[in-house]
């Protein structure tokens, strides 16, 4: 008897960095992690995805994987917001940075067209952010160059038809804010039907089916010892999901963390929630619809540390709980303050205070946006905030629910790699004991919330 799938590598491609992670299903572990920064290039058409490095950096990476470790499976997990428009062989347009505000030139036009929220629970976002909106503006512009392409793949979907040749789409990428897909239908929208663009989005799978195994040239390339199967892959924050649907009962939330902060409510409701206020309608991979609510999180918490966190100690938060603020936003143009200018009410503070105020501001910003969603339940952090005790502390201090940490170096290597093999339990995620004392913490808050954009 064979036995199933043991060690998983995954390509994990988030906005700010790639990664390819070794992951242990047996143990829940990642074992071999390499990592890269996400490069944007700024030449040709429009500002894109360096595709080719994140390319050799992936067969590189499999390669120092399998000396380590046999590879029996490759599942891909990736940010959304991106598509690629392929022809039988190669790309025929750069993957798009979603950031580019280049689609924002026909925003009259394309708001005419996209669908209501109620169809396609998409919020309205600037830039490329709705895949729809990139992809008008890229027919629009490149009318010749579009027409050639054969398929749209969703993003993940397009490493595994590099991998094996097969195209592909699934719904969790589909289905996040694209303005593509139904999620209460589980189809096409209204715009991709008017567009003709269904004609050209490649069959859809689930993200549990084996698409094949690795090309023999690209196998002979890395050294696979044998057919490797290549998995359909999901969109990165439901594969931080997956686990906890796999082992959790509703309700419960997980927040899934790195560029951005995307949190789904499991056991919530729909109905109510305002795209005004970005929140939204995720796509799970069993294809069920969960509300959702996002703000650029990390990327915040960046701005405001000016990269480089300092851990904080007990005196400086202490300091800090007696007033030291910051108010939303400093991305602006998402979450649930998109039009406010973000701000301080100390600019002298030291790198340790300001890392402090930046860990509150994250836990008060993801207490607004599980309120949104009316989430009820322990919240799970995956990702990088998941190693911020403050931030931890003050997420459990403001919501007054038990507030779990994934141990995963990557939050989302987990997820993708049971894509393989569904395991029906998972160890315990642990609630870590408090390191601080937040006393003045519940005054801090109500101030705070009280000078929030109305």
């Amino acid at each position: 008897m064979m036995l199933p799938p043991r060690f998983i590598a995954v390509l994990d491609i988030g906005k700010t960095n790639v990664k390819l992670v070794g992951h242990d299903l047996d143990i829940g572990q990642d074992f071999f992690v390499r990592s890269k920064p996400n490069i944007v290039l700024r030449d040709g058409l429009y500002p894109h995805f360096d595709i080719e490095k994140i390319w050799e950096f992936l067969l590189t990476s499999l390669g120092e994987l399998r000396w380590e470790q046999p590879i029996e499976a490759i599942s891909i997990t990736t940010h959304g917001a991106s598509a690629a428009l392929i022809d039988e062989a190669v790309l025929v347009l750069p993957v798009l940075d979603y950031e580019h505000p280049g689609p924002d030139e026909l925003a009259a036009e394309y708001d005419r067209l996209r669908p209501p929220f109620e169809e396609s629970f998409s919020p309205r976002l600037p830039g490329g952010l709705n895949l729809g909106a990139q992809l008008y503006w890229q027919q629009q512009r490149f009318p010749a160059e579009f027409a050639r392409a054969t398929a749209i793949l969703t993003y993940p979907q397009y490493w595994a038809w590099r991998l094996t040749g097969v195209a592909s789409n699934e719904a969790t990428s589909l289905g996040c804010h694209t303005d593509l897909w139904q999620p209460a239908k589980g189809q096409p929208s209204s715009l991709a039907i008017s567009q003709g663009w269904v004609d050209k989005l490649a069959p859809l799978h689930l993200a549990f089916d084996a698409l094949g195994p690795v090309k023999p040239e690209i196998a002979a390339l890395i050294g696979l010892a044998g057919p490797v199967p290549v998995y359909c892959g999901i969109h990165d924050s439901n594969a931080s999901l997956l686990p906890h649907l796999l082992a959790a009962e509703a309700p419960f939330s997980v927040v899934s963390t790195g560029t951005w902060a995307v949190l789904f409510a499991v056991g919530g409701k729909v109905a109510g929630l305002d795209p005004a206020r970005d929140t939204l309608v995720n796509v799970d991979a069993f294809g069920r619809p969960v509300p959702s609510a996002r703000y650029m999180g990390g990327r915040e918490f960046d701005l405001m540390t000016d990269g480089k966190p300092v851990t904080p100690d007990q005196a400086t938060v202490s300091a800090v709980l007696e007033g030291a603020m910051a108010f939303p936003a400093f991305a602006p143009g998402t979450g649930p303050f998109p039009t406010a200018v973000g701000r301080w009410t100390q600019d002298d503070l030291s790198p340790m205070a300001r890392t402090a105020v930046a860990s509150l501001y994250a836990a008060l910003m993801t207490e607004v946006c599980l309120e949104l969603l009316g989430a009820d339940g322990p919240t799970v952090i995956e990702g990088p905030f998941a190693r911020n005790a403050l931030y931890r502390e003050a997420l459990a201090a403001a919501t007054g629910r038990p507030v779990q940490a994934s141990e995963s170096a990557t939050g989302t290597s987990a997820g993708a790699a049971q894509l393989v093999r569904r395991k029906e339990k998972a160890a315990p995620i642990p609630t870590p004991p408090f390191q601080y004392d937040l006393s003045g913490f519940q005054r801090y808050r109500k101030l705070w919330r009280a000078g929030l954009p109305q």
